[in-house]
């Protein structure tokens, strides 16, 4: 009988749709491009558009609303969402630890609205045999707050070691998992959260030094360098006839402080370039092992690209005082922690808490439109790569049907010949929402079924060629995917009927799934007197 496969799901954070060299980027990323030359890479594969609702929607098949974290981890009932993993639903780990795999999680988890105490929304107590990473979300690279090994604190590891960087922990970590499970020959379930590149843009000089000089020719430049790229790989077909600058954002021939601005986007770069340094470490380690060819390897991104500018609302101190980790934060150079996007602060070292912008983020978006939060392109749009050399994929190829996050786990059942259980632990759970990709990925094609979104009142529907979103409060907006990825030509006016069924399609959805109407949460909020900005996270 053929051994059952590994399988090795990799999450970026916060990196945006053309952020890896082949998807056209000029940050180098060999192994993560390495991937792809031998796999499978997809055109228009879709996250959730924030972190804490697409990891819960990738590891159980579910929509996000479904699983309990509809917004992020903060416990916003009676008019909100609880903010952890609920019993409602079983995680792939689960389901694949029962089958008798070996599971690890590395990295940021961020599921759990009580990150103190152990509880059932810890990845310990849903599926993970091996923990070591971040419960919360954002956290410094050097001296990250809520390490944890199993249950038990960890910050100590990163703050007694002043070689401590958090995405090499994290690959080393993955790498002895790797290596210890060769030695059993157990099949293993790995899901390597990296942090990296979200903010803030802390990374080794070593790695810096690498990009100084990469980025003064600007935003405007490398965007159509990057969408040119995107051209010739043939990964936008003929969706996309241009690659607009973001029109709240100056041309960078009118931008100030250009020495400045060039310096956020080479810390960006760093810490892609590490957390692919790291993939190459993993995937270095499997073949030592001799177990490369047998696992199944997927890489992509929990949202787009974040335009977010620290310290967020209000001043540094303020910011400083929501964040009770980075009140406590003493940098080991000695210097004050300094939050904040301004000239002063040039990003990099442990002592700067910084992010690199809305217009970096464009970039990084190319050719799309809107961030992370918001369900136009920009915001869902992730590259998505298999990798399996003993599967039989079509290597090489495109897959260009559009999928989502509910798509990983059926795949990945199907894949290791594991049934998705009809009760788990004596409790009945909802089918997963999603349909595999196996037979697309080997080159067959894929069931065709509609994607649906929502996040803090932004929403979509994408039915085949037509896609109906809506940026909240706005009306909604009607565009042809095939014709207009980049989401330029509005064509709800001219297609009512076309709106009218998608509309009553996605408030269907809506309804089944347990939407909370963001209206009734901000209410909520007002009535306790809190500013509504806090809702959104």
């Amino acid at each position: 009988m053929a051994r059952k496969p590994n399988v090795l799901l990799i999450l970026a954070d916060d990196m945006g749709f053309s952020d890896i060299g082949c998807y056209g980027s000029e940050i180098e990323t060999p192994n993560i491009d390495r991937l792809a030359a031998g796999g499978v890479r997809f055109s228009q594969f879709y996250n959730t558009a924030r972190c804490s609702p697409s990891r819960a929607s990738m590891l159980t098949g579910l929509h996000p609303h479904q699983t309990g974290i509809g917004i992020l981890t903060k416990d916003d009932r009676p008019h909100g969402y609880p903010g952890s993993l609920n019993h409602d639903c079983v995680t792939v780990a689960e389901i694949l630890s029962a089958a008798g795999y070996a599971t690890s999680l590395v990295g940021k988890w961020h599921l759990a609205s009580n990150i103190r105490q152990a509880n059932d929304a810890w990845p310990t107590r849903r599926g993970f045999d091996h923990f070591y990473g971040t419960l919360a979300g954002s956290c410094s690279y050097f001296q990250p707050a809520s390490l944890t090994r199993g249950e038990r604190n960890a910050e100590a590891e990163a703050t007694d070691n002043s070689n401590y960087y958090y995405t090499d922990a994290i690959t080393q970590e993955a790498c002895a998992f790797v290596r210890e499970k060769s030695q059993v020959h157990q099949p293993f379930f790995m899901y390597v959260a990296y942090t990296a590149p979200h903010w803030p843009l802390q990374a080794t000089e070593k790695d810096i030094a690498k990009y100084r000089g990469r980025y003064d020719e600007g935003w405007d430049v490398l965007r159509e360098r990057r969408m040119q790229r995107l051209r010739e790989s043939g990964l936008l077909a003929n969706a996309v006839d241009e690659c607009e600058r973001d029109p709240d954002e100056p041309a960078w021939e009118d931008a100030e402080n250009k020495a400045w601005e060039a310096s956020r986007m080479e810390v960006y770069a760093a810490q892609m370039h590490r957390m692919d340094q790291g993939v190459g470490d993993i995937l270095a380690t499997l073949e030592e092992t001799s177990q490369l060819e047998n696992t199944m390897v997927f890489f992509l991104s929990d949202n787009g690209a974040c335009a977010e500018v620290l310290p967020l609302d209000g001043s540094a101190e303020a910011f400083k005082q929501r964040r009770p980790d980075l009140d406590r934060l003493k940098p080991r150079n000695g210097h004050d922690l300094r939050v904040g996007n301004e000239p002063a602060i040039v990003p990099g070292p442990e002592d700067t808490y910084a992010s690199y912008g809305r217009a970096w983020a464009n970039l990084s978006n190319t050719p799309f439109r809107l961030y992370k939060r918001w369900t136009h392109e920009g915001g869902i749009s992730t590259p998505l790569i298999v990798h399996w050399p003993a599967g039989e994929l079509d290597n090489g190829s495109i897959v260009r049907a559009p999928s989502q996050l509910t798509d990983v786990l059926p795949t990945i059942l199907e894949a290791t010949q594991v049934p998705y259980p009809e009760n788990f632990k004596d409790r009945g759970i909802p089918k997963y929402e999603g349909c595999s990709l196996l037979s697309a990925l080997r080159g067959d094609k894929p069931t065709d079924h509609p994607l649906f979104w929502e996040h803090t009142g932004n929403a979509a529907i994408r039915q085949g060629r037509w896609k109906l979103v809506r940026e909240y409060p706005k009306p909604w907006e009607l565009y042809d995917m095939d014709t207009d990825r980049a989401e330029t030509k509005d064509l709800a006016a001219v297609s009512p009927r076309i709106v009218r069924e998608l509309v009553v399609q996605w408030q269907a959805w809506a309804d089944r799934v347990g939407v909370v109407p963001w209206e009734g949460v901000l209410e909520g909020y007002r009535a306790e007197g809190k500013n509504e900005s806090e809702a959104a996270g």
